[in-house]
């Protein structure tokens, strides 16, 4: 028999850390791009040289070599930009090493499942929750080949994490091999030189609190006047006094633009990032600040008037209104999105798809509950093999977009989140709860009933309808059957109550009445209050 595994307790979200916001850059000249494009260049090729140094040091990395590197920078540039180099190179390093690790167990995982699998016969059946054999001896042999690929690739990538040694491409590992596929990505070599260097541009300045505006690298006025310090070696390209360089483009923050104004006219700390988007040949300024850590809503508030429950699959949002004792209110919503197109358009639909959910869990006063999901470990070649559409159906579910989305919107709103453990949500929600939500004007799907399961987890209400039914003395002995309310609850295990008149609409009353006195014609159907007597004469001589 299969054991369970524990589910985690349900939780009350976080809201964002921080927050972004983003404007173009509109009515800049040649000269300004021009400007941009020397200062982005140069301050890049000093990231990339800092980001050789800090892999080069690897674990033997400390203060005083930090403080080294920022030394050397600042001749070349300005004690603050070599600040803002320095600790995105440490940024840029501390992600690869954890995506580093993420890629040994991966490799550890797909290394426990060939094993697995090559021990046991070919052809050999799996189970729910283990793989089978292969197929075919020529699978077996194929595979046991692969094993000792994947046993070298694992070798090697423990020796460089315990080295400390990590691979960083600045611009994109995937847009260096596409160098050698041009005709592939219907590219020229200038149409992807120009996509390099703006990948490998670095203008951007983090905040200081105190400073003017906030920061004195990249500085934008309340007027949205944009200006910035230019590194030591360009200073001669500078229009304005102090070395700064003033563009003719001027900001306009649609959103969130009173809170960065009031953030700036007070000097609060904003950081600043300006690139250039190739493919519009536009430019484009983004600016970032932190949020003050906000007391998240006690989970027994969140609970006290019920909640929605939400299902997330590969292109639609599966939702159900649920009140405080678990039950299913009105009926189920969809929100459907399309993940087809490009990254812009996908990102689109997944904000549309969002903004429909919370403005109705807004009109109802209530909150979200979600599945705390992680695909990280279900996409791996090896746990699947054959099933190609199903590995893919996982890798496009944009469950991180979707996530960070989904937080920060709602924190917007004022709607508080509840993660749920996703153990079994889908299997036993289709098991207790699709069969009877289904009728013959509503046809519940498996993700609807998922959608209640997941909010009966973050209700604190087992998935199941019943428990099992008392073997003695009804509830005297072995307590309540009922789960679809409270004990507080009064007439919790009373009967329902009996409604007097016709059952249907086709049986007038007085039918009704004359059916319910009627006796019946057999033994079977008899009523209770009659006393039968067998006769004691023998039927046989």
């Amino acid at each position: 028999m299969a054991v369970l595994r524990e589910v985690a307790a349900p939780f009350v979200v976080p809201g964002p850390v921080g927050v972004a916001v983003r404007d173009r850059l509109k009515g800049l000249t040649a000269r300004d791009e021009e400007v941009l494009r020397l200062v982005g260049g140069h301050l890049g090729s000093l990231a990339s040289r800092d980001l050789m140094a800090r892999c080069a040091d690897g674990l033997e990395h400390d203060a005083d070599r930090w403080a080294q590197r920022k030394r050397e920078l600042t001749g070349e540039s300005s004690s603050r930009w070599a600040g803002s180099l320095t600790k995105a190179t440490h940024g840029q390093w501390a992600l690869a090493r954890r995506g580093q690790a993420a890629h040994v167990q991966g490799l550890e995982a797909g290394i426990d499942t060939v094993r697995h699998r090559l021990s046991l016969p070919v052809g050999a059946k799996g189970t729910k929750h283990a793989a089978g054999g292969y197929r075919s001896e020529r699978e077996w042999f194929a595979k046991a080949r692969r094993l000792r690929v994947l046993e070298d690739r694992l070798e090697r990538e423990r020796a460089d994490r315990e080295a400390g040694r990590v691979r960083v491409v600045r611009g994109g590992k995937r847009l260096l091999n596409t160098r050698h596929h041009l005709a592939d990505a219907q590219l020229t070599e200038g149409e992807w030189r120009r996509r390099w260097e703006a990948a490998r541009r670095f203008l951007q300045a983090d905040g200081e609190s105190g400073k003017r505006y906030g920061n004195e690298t990249i500085r934008v006025s309340p007027g949205g006047e944009v200006s910035i310090k230019l590194p030591a070696p360009l200073a001669h390209l500078a229009n304005a006094p102090h070395g700064r360089y003033v563009l003719t483009a001027r900001v306009v923050f649609a959103h969130r633009g009173e809170t960065w104004r009031d953030r700036i006219t007070a000097n609060r700390a904003v950081a600043y990032r300006i690139h250039e988007d190739v493919d519009r040949d536009r430019w484009y300024l983004t600016a970032s600040w932190t949020l003050p850590p906000v007391q998240a809503v006690p989970l027994a508030t969140v609970r006290a008037n019920g909640l929605i429950g939400v299902d997330m699959n590969a292109d639609h949002l599966a939702a159900w209104r649920l009140d405080a004792h678990g039950n299913p209110v009105s009926a189920p919503r969809r929100f459907d999105y399309d993940l087809s197109g490009t990254a812009q358009y996908r990102d689109a639909q997944v904000r549309h798809a969002l903004i429909r959910l919370l403005h109705w869990a807004r009109r109802h006063g209530l909150a979200i509950a979600i599945e705390d999901l992680d695909f990280t470990a279900e996409t791996t070649r090896e746990k699947h093999g054959r099933r190609k559409l199903f590995r893919h159906l996982i890798s496009g579910m944009p469950v991180a977009r979707l996530r960070a989305r989904l937080v920060s919107m709602a924190a917007e709103l004022g709607i508080p989140l509840v993660a749920v453990d996703p153990a079994y949500t889908s299997r036993w929600g289709a098991q207790h709860w699709q069969r009877p939500l289904t009728s013959t004007t509503r046809k519940t799907t498996r993700h609807d009933a998922a959608a209640v399961a997941i909010g009966r987890r973050a209700l604190g209400h087992p998935i199941r309808r019943r428990t099992t039914p008392p073997r003695t003395h009804q509830s005297d002995g072995y307590g309540h059957r009922t789960v679809q309310a409270r004990p507080g609850i009064p007439g919790r295990e009373g009967p329902r109550p009996r409604i007097p008149g016709p059952r249907t609409r086709s049986v007038s009353p007085d039918a009704e009445r004359k059916r319910a006195t009627r006796t019946s014609n057999t033994v079977r159907d008899v009523r209770s209050d009659q006393v039968w007597v067998q006769d004691s004469l023998l039927l046989t001589e």
